[in-house]
């Protein structure tokens, strides 16, 4: 029995109003979120959770967590203030970084960055998968797009800007789409981990809408897509770091300008905590003088005029 761990579940579970939430943000089922709470209230002699929804806390669950959250941060506290070698950024930092984003443009500033504070061991993780950071066994993760996580503090570094592609030889046989309706008729590259339906979401006359495209092929690899967007298979929607390259040999083509998706920010996020680690802030504010905005991969199309400057610039 781990009276901490049964406290930072039940905090989990009440922060995210729901097992399988918590589930997702611990790193582990929504089953065994149900079974440590049961385990918890049946010790306790008490109910600390009405399992409607949302799930509403009682009486006595309301002093459980304020009790809890206490106790954990308090916890924190005391081995936050043994950890001296935060202060002279030692020891090891973990990093979980998007595939898509690492080889091209994260990778090269996290080994300057190694290179900076020679103490400290950069650990990075690149997956495509969201990594959660509940589980403490990450520091800080770069993330693209919508945050929806309120658990975590979040920076964010730039636009992630979103572009609709495809190659000249493509548009060539089928075509320059106009109009989101033209969408229908022609061959699409589907991201599963935005458009699992294969319904792209677009911008128009101020709201979104789905339009339907001919599915030619799917992955959860932006890179697949990129490299299928410039074989010719369809249209893709990129993020500008992965097409820019492209976009500036002329092996890809930006379409529907005027309607392309937003992607959000690129954004660092880490822990709520009472300290935030000396490592985490320094990689953070590294990361944003080292991007800036515009970002340097949308920096160069726009001074090649291939795509439009940021409102506010």
């Amino acid at each position: 029995m781990n009276k901490f761990s049964d406290m930072s579940t039940f905090v989990a579970v009440v922060e995210a109003a729901s097992f399988s939430e918590a589930g997702r943000r611990l790193g582990t089922t929504k089953s065994l979120i149900s079974q440590r709470m049961q385990q918890l209230e049946k010790r306790l002699g008490c109910v600390l959770l009405t399992r409607a929804r949302p799930l509403r806390l009682t009486e006595a669950g309301q002093q459980f967590y304020a009790d809890s959250l206490r106790i954990l941060l308090e916890l924190e506290r005391a081995e936050t203030s043994v950890q001296d070698n935060q202060a002279s950024l030692n020891g090891t930092l973990r990093i979980a970084a998007p595939m898509a984003f690492t080889p091209r443009y994260l990778a090269p500033l996290l080994a300057r960055f190694a290179l900076r504070y020679p103490q400290l061991c950069v650990d990075t993780e690149a997956q495509d998968k969201l990594a959660s950071l509940q589980d403490g066994h990450f520091d800080v993760a770069i993330r693209l797009g919508a945050l929806n996580d309120s658990c975590l503090v979040a920076r964010p570094l730039t636009e992630n800007r979103h572009l609709i592609c495809a190659s000249p030889d493509y548009l060539a046989r089928h075509g320059t789409p106009e109009h989101p309706g033209d969408l229908q008729q022609h061959d699409g590259l589907i991201y599963y981990n935005r458009e699992p339906n294969g319904m792209w979401s677009l911008p128009l006359d101020g709201a979104q809408h789905s339009f339907r495209i001919r599915v030619r092929m799917r992955t959860d690899s932006g890179h697949q897509l990129l490299e299928g967007a410039r074989a010719g298979l369809g249209l893709a929607i990129l993020p500008s770091f992965l097409a820019a390259e492209a976009l500036l040999d002329g092996s890809l083509v930006s379409v529907l300008a005027d309607y392309a998706p937003s992607g959000g920010q690129i954004s660092a996020v880490y822990r709520k905590t009472l300290r935030t680690p000396p490592k985490v802030l320094t990689l953070i504010e590294f990361l944003s003088e080292e991007i800036s905005r515009p970002a340097p991969w949308d920096a160069a199309l726009i001074a090649r005029g291939l795509i439009a400057a940021p409102a506010n610039a």
